[in-house]
């Protein structure tokens, strides 16, 4: 009997409705699904649980090319020990139907099983621009990010692919490791997508209580407080880094882990005298809960 076509694939629980996006499942019905679909094609790798932020960039991958692809794939090996991957929160069923009110063409959503098959040994490691931050914080996290990154342009075969800056590192990371292989991919920056009180969208804010959801826009008014004095002529490295630090500092439910104010390129932290561009970025944590932002100063 011949194989079920990935393109023709339902969720058991899927809400019936038009036609959705073809539904790949494997590298070599993706692959396939490309060879199908000549043109350019806009790319968003997502793990999944969306909301307005992923949506903002199928919105502008749409608006750019001919073809959008969204992936959807809770990536194991970016994740350390003791962090959050079994309880990432995952909700396939609405996210397939959020793509298809966005009428994205494909979803490309394969197994663990299918992107790491046993005997797996092969991974990408970009080196100066993930040893700070992110990369310190949580060793391996790049090596996990920058390899199925790889792994999802060579099976979709994006023109141009969509990446928030609110993951600032991930998206240096991203850019350096296309420059450097000279992958035929446009990385494309897109803003971040805010709530209305300023806290940055992200999956992970389902884990925040009812208090801690009410204190998170602390974030934001840190940031903002910086960029006010940077736009009032503070140029001083030390100085807008204390500035961040003294207004998370205000929020008892708020534990800085750490503040950066560093070369926009390589990450470099900056002391003294800051010309710009400059990315000032933290992570703070409310509770379990940990949650990263930055703005760009220039």
């Amino acid at each position: 009997m011949a194989a079920p076509n990935d393109a023709d694939f339902r969720h058991a629980g899927e809400p019936a409705g038009p036609p959705g996006p073809a539904v790949l499942t494997t590298p070599a019905a993706m692959q396939r699904w490309r060879r199908d679909h000549p043109g350019d094609l806009g790319f968003v790798p997502t793990m999944g649980y969306l909301h307005e932020g992923h949506l903002a960039l199928v919105r502008r991958a749409k608006a750019e090319n001919a073809l959008t692809v969204v992936s959807i794939f809770v990536n194991p090996t970016q994740f350390g020990p003791g962090e959050d991957f079994e309880r990432y929160p995952r909700d396939e069923v609405r996210d397939l139907q959020l793509l298809r009110e966005a009428g994205v063409d494909a979803v490309y959503l394969p197994s663990a099983a299918e992107m790491y098959p046993p005997g797996y040994q092969t991974y990408v490691t970009v080196e100066e621009v993930t040893r700070r931050l992110e990369g310190a914080a949580r060793p391996g996290h790049f090596r996990g990010v920058a390899t199925v990154v790889l792994k999802l342009f060579n099976a979709v075969g994006p023109t141009r692919a969509y990446f928030g800056r609110k993951d600032a590192q991930q998206l240096r990371v991203i850019r350096r490791m296309v420059r450097d292989l000279d992958l035929p991919v446009e990385i494309v920056p897109c803003d971040i997508v805010r709530e209305p009180d300023g806290l940055a969208m992200s999956s992970r804010n389902v884990y925040l209580s009812p208090e801690q959801r009410a204190a998170a826009p602390v974030i934001k008014r840190s940031l903002d407080a910086a960029a006010a004095a940077w736009a009032a002529g503070e140029r001083d490295a030390e100085t807008l880094r204390r500035i961040v630090r003294e207004v998370i500092a205000g929020e008892p439910l708020a534990a800085l882990e750490y503040v950066s104010l560093a070369d926009d390129e390589t990450l470099e932290e900056l002391e003294g005298t800051v010309g710009g561009p400059a990315l000032l970025s933290l992570v703070v944590r409310f509770g379990a809960t940990r949650l990263l932002d930055n703005i760009e100063l220039a």
